[in-house]
Parts: C-alpha cells; structure tokens; sequence
C-alpha cells in the first residue's frame, strides 16, 4: 500500500511539471531543426551531419537542406534493436529522394549533458522528446560503426505520393514540437508510437497498437506482416537483406554512403 501511495504521489506531482526547451542539452541535441516549405521545395533547417571518432568524442555539424518534394521516391524504415534487450529497439525513417538524398528521421528523448537514457524515468515526465532531422552518415554509421548495433534498413511499399505525405505530416510535428515542447513517454510517445502515429494520420487503423509496438524490437516483422515493406522474401530472409552494418563500416568515408548501404 505504501509503494502504491508513492507512486500515486510521483504521478500527481508530475502532472504539474513542463517540458521545456530551455536546458543545458547535450552537444548533439542542442540544436532543434524546423523546416519550411517554397512551394514544392522544403528547406530543412539544423539538418545535423555529426563527425564521429567514437560515442563520445564527436564534432557537431548542421546545415540547411533543401529538399525538391517532386523528387521524392521512398520511405526506409530503420530498426536498431538493443544489444542488451533485442525486443526492444530504436526506429527511425529515412526518405529517399531521385536524386539520391536521403533525409532521416529519428525520435529520441533529448538528453541533458551528461545525461543517458533509462526506460524507467522514461515512464515520467523526465525526458523531452526531439526529432533530430540528419544526414544518414550521422544516425547510421553513428550506430554501426561506433555503437555496433545492428542496423538493418527496410524498404517500405509507400508510393511518392504517401511518402510526400507523410514528410509533409513528419515535418509539421517537428515543428510542433519546436515550438511546443513534450515530455517522451517510454510507452506512449516514443520512437516508434510517433512513426505510427505519422503512418495512421495518412491511413487510420492501417498500424494497429499490439505488443510489437510496445517491443519495436519485432516492429519490422509487424510492417511486413501488413504488408508495409517492399520484399517478398520470407521476413528472416528479408532481415538479413536489410542488414547495413558491413556496408556501412565499408563505405564510411563514401560521398554516396546512403546509396552505397542499399547495393
């Protein structure tokens, strides 16, 4: 009964608190990117292209990218399992332009300096909640070749027109929280339930709420059992096709290093 009380207390207090984008954020996390459209152009501001020499040593870079909407072509979606919990993992999107730009996306909590994550304070109003617009070299190799976590990339069946779309609703939410700023929750507003979110804004109920969305570890076997990704190879066959880590350590220093991982 005490441990209840407590936890009741904890919940209470937090419902006064707010997040804020106002902190002494991590060097990675500082800078938050908005985007603006001219037309069929969309200028992504703050598009972050760190250069990693290991997790924690690392020079920050962002520019401005402007991306051409009639020449976007694809959706990538990323899975990053934990080493530690494979059930559990990292999503991301990437968007694949004709002329072979890419534009990802990642949801993460914004860290404090010297700050990690932990699932349990991630259940309370602890984290803010970010979308880092990056160069694929920044979040992938990051992930690969410095965290060594397998990385595997799916190609998705959205057609240029969903993929526009759903840019356009990413887009509009990272701004959002530019401005309004939220606190992450691990089950309810994380990684994974915000590319849900973006996928049944365009088409509702198309991406149910079942257990592989509270373990995104399994999102990708999820995604091809909608019929979400473009392969019709059986789903482990289609995993290991979709792994970039030996890519990705290959063509590092590549000027065309997000072509390269999908050969």
């Amino acid at each position: 009964m005490l441990a209840a009380a407590l936890v009741v207390a904890a919940l209470t207090g937090c419902r006064s608190l707010q997040a804020t984008n106002n902190a002494d954020w991590s060097p990675d996390q500082k800078v938050l990117p908005t985007a603006e459209y001219h037309g069929k152009l969309l200028t992504v501001h703050n598009v972050r292209n760190c250069e990693y020499r290991s997790t924690t040593d690392y020079t920050v870079r962002h520019d401005d990218r402007t991306y051409d909407l009639d020449q976007l072509q694809t959706v990538d979606f990323i899975v990053v399992p934990f080493k530690e919990a494979p059930q559990l993992a990292h999503t991301m999107m990437s968007f694949g332009f004709a002329d072979r730009d890419y534009l990802a996306v990642s949801v993460e909590i914004r860290k404090r300096a010297d700050e990690s994550f932990s699932a349990w304070k991630g259940m309370f109003p602890h984290y803010a909640i970010m979308y880092v617009a990056a160069d694929e070299r920044d979040v992938i190799a990051l992930r690969t070749n410095h965290r060594h976590d397998d990385v595997f990339v799916h190609r998705t069946r959205a057609t240029p027109e969903q993929a526009r779309a759903l840019l356009v609703d990413v887009m509009q939410r990272m701004n959002k929280l530019a401005a309004e700023p939220e606190f992450y929750n691990t089950f309810a507003n994380n990684c994974t339930t915000n590319i849900r979110r973006h996928v049944n804004d365009l088409a509702p109920d198309r991406v149910p709420y079942d257990y592989r969305v509270m373990m995104p570890g399994y999102s990708d076997q999820m995604a091809y059992n909608l019929g979400l990704l473009a392969t019709s190879e059986p789903f482990l066959l289609a995993r290991e096709h979709a792994r970039v880590n030996e890519l990705a350590f290959r063509h590092r220093d590549d000027a065309d290093f997000s072509r390269q991982i999908r050969r």
